[in-house]
């Protein structure tokens, strides 16, 4: 087959224009669904009890509340017109979804870090996801309506300038784009935050699989425990599980160790022979159930301590791997195990994957999948941002965004044509952030109307910590 000129595919993208007009993307369309209904229906197969938790944490602000409902903005995303230009995308690539971590060489880069709801399609959803994000923080952080605009603009003009960029780059060139620490201070920041940035690697540096034995885990006996600390982490059949008879009966008919290896021998298959040569120096110790993150509360997921030889600790974390809300509402390929998409799915995004990602099926036939609990991780706390240091990060978002999006897609050139040179298209999304910013406050007070009644019940950490005596 011959393969299309630069000129052709610079043609297609800006055909896409034709019946997806760069200004139409300012427009939320009609939203006629039921935000709690929709809520309900992202509930459904999670652990019971941990679902007020996952409502708790979200009725703290909008903001909370918008990182745990990417099925509201997919639902809504479906129902106006799109560019066609479709690749693999985050599906949920909002401020918080980035952070640094460490590459197998050992490197801090910046880059995506959550790929639960990564799928195939148009490559704006993710761009409107991570706009609305902005604005939407922005409010949270009291901050003025032009100072949320001009972090759209930020975002989706970065985003433009390195698509153009990575539009003239080869195919092995575009692979091996990293977006490290050091590099990121230089270009995206203005050197009086660069400092802040030192001090974070610092920080990162030190979130080692080591520190997080001390913190996490004790010695019994001959081998290390996980100590409880409800209802973040917890032991299954332990004194403080927060499951019900019913929801422990898998862990009851066959102990953790068995269970874990049912699962460990098909994760191992998916894994590289030297990879699966390393695991083989670890022997499992202990065996968690973790509450993570907003989005991810009441999903199953568990962490394995292990230790080598020497009695060095790895700590993998085991997650249930739900449906795509991407998938729901668009046409995208047929899924044969949803851990496979999201570890598939990662590798393809992000310049350097860790080394442990593979997936396996669990109890009740159940996808998940595997990756290391923390290796150097950091992220943003915007807590202790300003307003100008919040831009520069919009722009190193937008960055990453449009990296991603070309090493997974080959597509950059017909991106590229498609947005054009203009502030046209980055006008269009400041002004859709704007109004679905406005959407989302309405959802919130919608769900939080529905909470006050006992339609939801909401529970916040402390309250559900307060329950328990470790």
């Amino acid at each position: 087959m011959k393969a299309s000129t630069i000129a052709e595919r610079e043609a297609r993208g800006r055909a896409a224009r034709e019946h997806s007009k760069r200004s139409s993307h300012r427009t939320v369309g009609e939203l006629n669904r039921n935000p709690i209904e929709l809520l309900k229906q992202s509930s459904e197969g999670r652990v019971a009890s941990l679902i007020p938790l996952r409502y708790g944490r979200m009725a703290v602000s909008p903001f909370t509340f918008f990182r745990g409902t990417a099925i509201l903005q997919a639902s809504d995303l479906s129902q106006i017109s799109d560019t066609g230009l479709t690749m693999p995308i985050c599906g949920d690539g909002h401020l918080m979804n980035f952070g640094g971590f460490a590459t197998p060489e050992r490197q801090l880069i910046f880059d995506l870090n959550d790929f639960d709801e990564v799928s195939v399609g148009p490559f704006e959803w993710d761009l409107k996801r991570l706009s609305a994000s902005l604005v939407v923080a922005a409010r949270h952080m009291r901050l003025s309506r032009g100072a949320a605009e001009n972090l759209v603009m930020a975002a989706v003009t970065e985003y433009r300038d390195r698509m153009a960029q990575y539009a003239q780059c080869g195919a092995l060139e575009l692979w091996y784009d990293r977006i490290t620490f050091d590099r990121m201070a230089e270009t995206a920041l203005a050197p009086e935050h660069r400092r802040t940035v030192r001090r974070g690697m610092e920080k990162a540096a030190n979130r080692t699989h080591e520190s997080l034995l001390e913190k996490m885990a004790e010695r019994d006996g001959d081998r290390w425990t996980i100590r409880d600390a409800p209802p973040a982490l917890f032991h299954v059949l332990g004194s403080n599980t927060l499951f019900t008879p019913e929801e422990t009966e898998m862990f009851k008919s066959a102990n953790w160790r068995k269970l874990l290896e049912r699962m460990w021998g098909e994760y191992l298959k998916t894994m590289l022979h030297d990879r699966r040569d390393l695991l083989s120096h670890f022997t499992a110790q202990d065996l968690v159930f973790k509450v993570a993150g907003i989005g991810s509360v009441g999903t199953r997921c568990m962490v394995v301590l292990n230790v080598d030889h020497t009695d060095e600790p790895l700590f993998l974390q085991i997650k249930e791997a739900r449906p795509s809300v991407i998938a729901q509402y668009d046409k995208s390929p047929a899924i044969k195990h949803e851990g496979e998409r999201i570890v598939q799915g990662q590798r393809m995004l992000q310049a350097a994957s860790d080394i442990f990602l593979g997936w396996a099926t669990g109890p009740a036939g159940r996808p998940f999948y595997f990756r290391q609990l923390r290796d150097m991780k950091l992220s943003a706390n915007l807590e202790l941002f300003d307003a100008d240091l919040l831009e520069g990060y919009a722009r190193l978002c937008g960055w990453i965004m449009a990296r991603a999006h070309a090493k997974a897609s080959g597509k950059a050139i017909e991106v590229s044509a498609y947005i054009g040179r203009s502030d046209q298209f980055a006008e269009a999304l400041a002004r859709y952030a704007a109004s679905y910013a406005d959407q989302v406050e309405r959802d919130y007070d919608a769900f939080m109307k529905a909470c006050r009644s006992g339609d939801l019940q909401a529970r916040s950490d402390a309250d559900m910590a307060a329950d328990f005596r470790v």
